[in-house]
């Protein structure tokens, strides 16, 4: 089984469409889907609440906002399923692509998949968004001699004991850094595999900043030096 968490704060324009879509979507396993709301005020979560009450999705809930990390902490420690992966609600992703991250997994030639984005003109809203994307896989790939084109992928898939190895402390979107630095030290072998992608505007709802790709540099870099257990 897939186990799909699927963190959400203040999602409420896209939260129920995306939920449907991935609903809709086919899949050569079973899957649950988990949303884990972290500390939302926009209502969003009303939304979606006859696909609570239908059991077609599990709520789980933080009482306050705590970071994406946190909540994709707190929905590992719920799944049930033997793979694990990720799903934001904010359209940008196109669940059908899991079908081509699975496939490597289930014919046993990786543990680990990631969906890399190309980035082309017509799906990237920000020059710098893509240069601080390229320039963070390429210091991943400088650091532990491997080569990563794309480390902060929302679509990352694995078999659960991995993720849960791995020990994730981060709560904010180090998280994302902290995965991958923690698998390339553990010499994990990150199957790359390309996906469909359109980014939305910061106007949109994007959170993610300068500030996190910061973060994310030197999260990589502590884990090379000092830590990966």
């Amino acid at each position: 089984m897939l186990s799909v968490i699927v963190p959400v704060f203040n999602e409420a324009p896209t939260l129920k469409h995306s939920l449907e879509r991935l609903l809709k979507t086919e899949l050569p396993l079973a899957t649950e889907i988990i949303v884990v709301d972290d500390g939302s005020t926009d209502g969003g979560i009303e939304t979606m609440r006859d696909l609570v009450d239908g059991g077609a999705v599990t709520l789980v809930s933080h009482e306050r906002n705590r970071g994406k990390g946190a909540a994709v902490r707190t929905g590992v420690g719920e799944a049930n399923g033997d793979l694990i992966t990720i799903c934001d609600a904010d359209l940008e992703y196109d669940p059908g692509d899991y079908a081509l991250l699975l496939q490597p997994i289930l014919e046993g030639e990786a543990q680990v998949v990631y969906g890399t984005r190309a980035f082309g003109a017509q799906n990237a809203y920000s020059f710098w968004y893509v240069i601080g994307n390229r320039f963070l896989a390429l210091w991943a790939s400088l650091l532990f001699n491997v080569w990563v084109s794309d480390i902060e992928t929302c679509f990352k898939v694995m078999e659960a004991n991995v993720w849960r190895s791995l020990g994730l402390r981060s709560s904010g979107f180090g998280m994302e850094a902290e995965l991958t630095g923690k698998l390339l030290k553990r010499k994990f072998r990150i199957f790359e595999q390309s996906i469909t992608y359109r980014a939305r505007s910061r106007e949109e709802g994007k959170k993610l900043s300068w500030v996190d790709g910061l973060q994310a540099l030197w999260i990589l870099l502590r884990i090379r030096l000092f830590s990966g257990r």
